[in-house]
This record gives structure tokens, sequence and C-alpha cells, in this order.
């Protein structure tokens, strides 16, 4: 039966009396983090009286006053019915007046049984303490934070905060330390645990929901083994929370995953259909050339060995090639499937490349654009008998080299497009002037998206078993395939990018059109080469009052529609700042 509230306050009042009048008093709160199986429930003797009966693992005593400035044994005895001669191990503690103090439990009976720690500390049953333990954080919009290592077989460890400025939590901490405090503000994190000096290797994941405990403080601890398997199978390792109440609060665990989408663009007939999969499992049955998977959570931090075998297949063992990732957790990739399965039989790439069956991963990858107004393009060669290619790209009045010197089985950098009507060229690197397709690409409709533009199929089908001719295509995150539609031949497609004006040769910014205007106006201006923009609106006082644009454009002729809606009558300036460039032009905005 557990009596911990009644016994508590009976032997606090026992023992603060014991000591006099005027006794003098610290705060203790007590947790039991041992892991060992043998030590599941205890009980707490204090100078021979019973403090916690059947005290459970991963369980806490709330803060309460305990005497100072006298030796207090507390002991430890076998959980159920017990007396004072049934304690197994005694620890004497003196705590000083006024201070408040945690008292962790933790460590194995007979360490001989358990796997040893990694950095040579000592695991025997041990009660560590510490003082200057908090009930309340410092500030009363924060919440602080200490952390203790009780797992005896992990080694020293690093926690940090992912996706933060200054991320790590916990530096540096070994088997039986405590960490400072650190505050953070009362929301929700995700904790990743490394190993020391390597924060690329994430042991484990948790989720911190803090958002309740604002003002508040707990005692962050983590328990368990590493590896079960060789600690007699006691709990696994987990983060837990101590709260000054007692509560004691297990940290969700997280999955480490990546997101993954898988293109097959193997133009090879022979693979024209084929079965994924991953660590001996089917994850795409029937996958057909040019179609793609959607983005699908899928483990990180874990060898997947991704399998490809003939469509239609039985089982794993019809595997006819295979490749090894490790995928890093939260990290978004698209892997391609290229190649001819017998080079030998195939026209060989112009650049002497391997063409052979291959899987190309790219990580990354965005599901979005990163400003609204954008649409972000990575772009894939995946045509075996081309050679080295430029896209150029032509809009309504410009045109530039979109991609640049691309080799079979390469990727571009993202590529920044305004979404509209273009004209993608595709010409031989050094050669722009020799056009071997051209085709249409209507990106009204991906503003703010992102996606993978992938060259397909050969240049030569006659000399590839008549294979699928060359092409471009477009997959979009939720696994859609677009063909881009041809525009006739080359030399019609050479005609059609004559006709337009070279990048241009000098930054400049336009004045506004209409000006006056209400509400709408179109901003314009040029840009010699690829270059990270701002586009600003201040007041007559100087104040800041729309940030238009702030992003990496391309070369070319740019122009961006402004809506006045919510702004006064009156003058307005605009500011066009690059990093070689700055010009401001006034305007004027009539209601």
């Amino acid at each position: 039966m557990r009596i911990f509230k009644a016994t508590t306050l009976l032997l606090t009042l026992l023992l603060v009396t014991a000591a006099g009048a005027n006794a003098t008093t610290a705060r203790l709160q007590v947790i039991h983090n041992a892991a060992d199986a043998a030590a599941a429930s205890v009980d707490i003797y204090v100078n021979g009286s019973l403090f916690e009966d059947e005290f459970a693992f991963r369980t806490a005593t709330p803060f309460q006053d305990v005497p100072a400035g006298v030796e207090l044994n507390i002991g430890v005895a076998p959980g159920g019915p017990s007396t004072p001669a049934d304690i197994i191990a005694n620890f004497p503690v003196t705590l000083e007046e006024g201070k408040t103090y945690v008292a962790i439990a933790n460590g194995v009976l007979d360490p001989s049984m358990y796997a040893p720690n990694p950095d040579g500390n000592s695991t025997a049953f041990t009660i560590f303490a510490k003082d200057g333990i908090r009930e309340q954080a410092r500030w009363s919009k924060s919440v602080d934070i200490i952390g203790f290592h009780g797992a005896t077989d992990a080694p020293e460890v690093d926690i940090l905060i992912r996706r933060t400025l200054f991320n790590r939590l916990i530096n540096n901490l070994e088997y039986g330390e405590f960490s400072h405090y650190r505050r953070l503000s009362a929301k929700s994190y995700i904790l990743d645990v490394t190993p020391a000096y390597d924060n690329s290797t994430v042991v484990a994941s948790f989720e911190a929901d803090l958002s309740g405990l604002k003002g508040g403080a707990a005692v962050v601890f983590a328990s368990g083994f590493l590896s079960p398997a060789d600690n007699n199978m006691g709990a696994p390792f987990g983060l837990f929370a101590a709260l000054p109440n007692g509560v004691v609060v297990e940290l969700p665990a997280i999955t480490p995953t990546a997101s993954l989408q898988l293109i097959h663009n193997a133009a090879d007939p022979g693979a024209a259909v084929v079965d994924i999969y991953v660590n001996g499992g089917l994850f795409k049955d029937n996958f057909e050339f040019r179609t793609a998977t959607p983005s699908l959570d899928v483990p990180a931090g874990v060898n997947l060995n991704v399998g490809v075998a003939p469509g239609n297949s039985t089982s794993a063992s019809d595997v006819i090639a295979d490749f090894d990732f490790v995928l890093e957790d939260g990290n978004r990739y698209v892997a391609i499937a290229n190649g001819v399965l017998d080079p030998g039989s195939f026209e060989a790439n112009p650049e002497g490349l391997n063409i052979g069956f291959n899987v190309y991963a790219k990580d990354k990858i965005r599901s979005k654009a990163p400003f609204p107004g954008l649409v972000n393009l990575v772009v894939f060669h995946g045509a075996t008998d081309a050679p080295e290619i430029d896209v150029i790209a032509k809009g309504s009045w410009w045109k530039w080299i979109f991609v640049n010197d691309l080799s079979y089985g390469e990727f571009t950098d993202y590529k920044y497009l305004l979404p509209r009507e273009y004209t993608l060229s595709i010409t031989p690197s050094g050669d722009n002037s020799t056009v071997v397709a051209s085709y249409l690409a209507n990106l009204s409709g991906l503003s703010g998206g992102a996606a993978i533009v992938f060259a397909s199929g050969f240049l030569n089908p006659a000399a590839n078993q008549n294979g699928a001719p060359f092409g471009l295509f477009v997959a979009l995150g939720d696994g859609t395939v677009i063909q881009l539609p041809t525009l006739g031949s080359a030399s019609a497609a050479l005609a059609k990018i004559t006709d337009a004006p070279v990048v241009p040769r000098e930054f400049k910014l336009n004045q506004n059109f209409p000006n006056p205007f209400n509400p709408t106006t179109t901003i314009s201006f040029s840009l010699p080469a690829d270059s990270r923009v701002s586009l600003k609106v201040f007041n007559v006082l100087g104040q800041e009052v729309r940030n238009v644009l702030d992003d990496m454009l391309p070369a070319g002729e740019h122009e961006v529609t402004i809506d006045a809606g919510g702004m006064a009558s009156g003058m307005y300036f605009y500011r066009l700042t690059t990093d070689a460039y700055s010009d401001t032009k006034k305007m004027m905005l009539l209601k």
C-alpha cells in the first residue's frame, strides 16, 4: 500500500521536532532512476524511519522541508514489507540551511551483471545529489531546465534543440553528472541526444512540450539503457522530466524520419516497369518509367537498402540491383532511378560517363519556394546518350542561361523563376547556338511551389533499342509527373529565341507604372547576374511599410506588382538593393 503523503508529512514533522524548536530546514526532492530490475521498487528510510514506501522506478517525491545542518542517513531497502534491517545501501547526507536539493537514486546493484559505462564511470547503485535546484523559473515567462545523465551504458552526451539558433541545450554531460540550468521559452521543442563531439549522430529524439510550464522548472533526466539486451532486458533509454510537485512526465520518443520521393527515369525498355524494395519489404509495386511517388516519410539514421527488381516480382530475392542509403533526420530527398541494365547494348555517353543502372540522390529538396511569389526548380540530367548541356530560358522579352554545364547524372542547385510561361531550350554546353530541343514550361500555376525537372530518354532512340525519345518532365511533390510539350524542330526553336534580347548588361531600377496609381502598380528592374534582391517601400518619414521582395533572382528582366491596399494616399519611396547596386525612386498613391 502506498502511504507516501501521510508518511511524508508525519516523518517531516517528527524530524523537525526532533531537531528542536529552532530547527533549520532545506528543501529536498528524491527521484528513483535506478534501472536495475531488482530495484524496480524500493523503500526509502531516513535515520531509520520509513520515508517513502514502495518507491517505484521513474517516480519522484515532491519538494518538501527536511532538517538541515544534521546528518540524514538515507537508507534504501527492497520494496515490499521491510524494516531498517533490510536496508541494502546507506548514504549519509547533510543538507545546508535554506538550500534546495534533488537526490537521484541511480545505478545497478551488481555492476558485473550489466554493461560497463563507456567512459569508465562507476555504475554502482548510489545517490547523486545536487543543490541550487529551482522550484520555479527565475523569469515568470520562461521555463528553467536542469539535466541529469542517468543512463549507465550511455557515453558522454550532448542534447540539442532542433532548428534553433543556439541549439545546444546540454553540453558534454557524463553519466552521473548534472548540467547547468538552461532557460527556455514555454513552447514545444524537439530534443536530439547525440554523443559528445559528434552531433551528426543522433542516438534518440524526443518531443518536449513546455507550453504549459510557463514560470516553472523541471529536472530532465536520462534514464534506462541504450542496449537493454546487454543489460538484463532492463528498461530502454528515455528522457523524463520531474516537476516540483513530484509528477514525472515521460518525453515522447520521436522516430527519426526523412522525406523521400522516388522517380523512375531509367529509359532501358527492359526496366520499363520495376518493383522497389526497401530493407527487403515491398515499397513500390509495378513502378512505371517516368512516374514518381509522392514525398513519403521513411526511417532516418539507419541503413536503407533500396532494391530494384523486375515488375511483378515475387520477393526481394528477385532484386537485380540494390543501393544503400542513410538519410538524415528531418531532411528531404529525391532519388532518381536511372541508366540502363546492360551498358554494352546501348550508345555510350559522349563524355564517357557510366550509364549503368543506378540511383541518384539529392538532399535538401524543397516542398515549396522560400518566397511565395517565385517558383523553385532543381534540374536533373538523366539522358544517358546526351552530352553536357545548357538550358536557355526565355520569357516574354528576355532570355538567360538557366542551367549551365550539366552532365549526365548531375543535379543543379535550386533555380528561381517567376510564375509565368517560358521556353526552355536545350543546347550543348558552350554552344548555345545549336538547339537540341525546346519545350514550353507554363509555371503560372506553381507560384510559391517547387518541383524537379528531369531530362529523360534518348537523343537517338534508334541506337538505344528504340527506347523512349528525349524529353523534359516535371515531378511535383505529390507524385504528379508532367511532360513539357515540345515546340517543334530545333530550327524553329532557335528562331523563337534568337529574337529575344540578351541578359541585361547592367543593374537598373525602372519607374513604377502607372504612377500615380490606385491601388496597384508594377515595378520592373534589370539584373545582369543572379543576385539576392531586396525591394522595400518606405513612407516620407523613412519608415518601412512593405517588404516586397527579399530573395535570390536569376539574371534578366523582372517585374513585381504591388497592391497598396491598407496604405494611405501620399508620396512613397521604393528602394532596390543587391550586393552590388542600390537605387531609390518615388511613387504617388492617390485614392
